[in-house]
């Protein structure tokens, strides 16, 4: 069974960081493209970033741009997001999703994180 399983989210004040980790296993992890999505209450679903399998591409919503980094250690079988200078907007729950490759529609998603940007 696949299964993604997030980490890291929390209560942090606006302009601090947090690093997201998702670890996923059932699936061989190095031949798929990672991606972090997020939603907010009453909203979609929305691109947050993504990662090629080997960690040679990233590519990110405009929103988060220059302030969260994706990346993977695909010895750990772990995707993780850095969010630096985080706003109240970005307050969602963060979601971990692999798929075959960039742009894939398809794919597994895990349960979620909650991060809350809030004074």
């Amino acid at each position: 069974q696949v299964q993604l399983v997030e980490s890291g989210g929390g209560l942090v004040q606006p302009g601090g960081s947090l690093r997201l980790s998702c670890v996923v296993s059932g699936i061989t992890f190095n031949r798929y493209a990672m991606s972090w999505y997020r939603q907010a209450p009453g909203k979609e679903r929305e691109f947050v970033a993504v990662i090629s399998s080997a960690g040679g591409y990233a590519n990110y919503a405009d929103s988060v741009k220059a302030r969260f980094t994706i990346s993977r250690d695909n010895a750990k079988n772990t995707v993780y997001l850095q969010m630096n200078s985080l706003k109240p907007d970005d307050t969602a729950v963060y979601y971990c999703k692999a798929a075959s490759h960039v742009g894939a529609i398809d794919g597994y998603w895990g349960q979620g994180t909650q991060v809350t940007v809030s004074s």
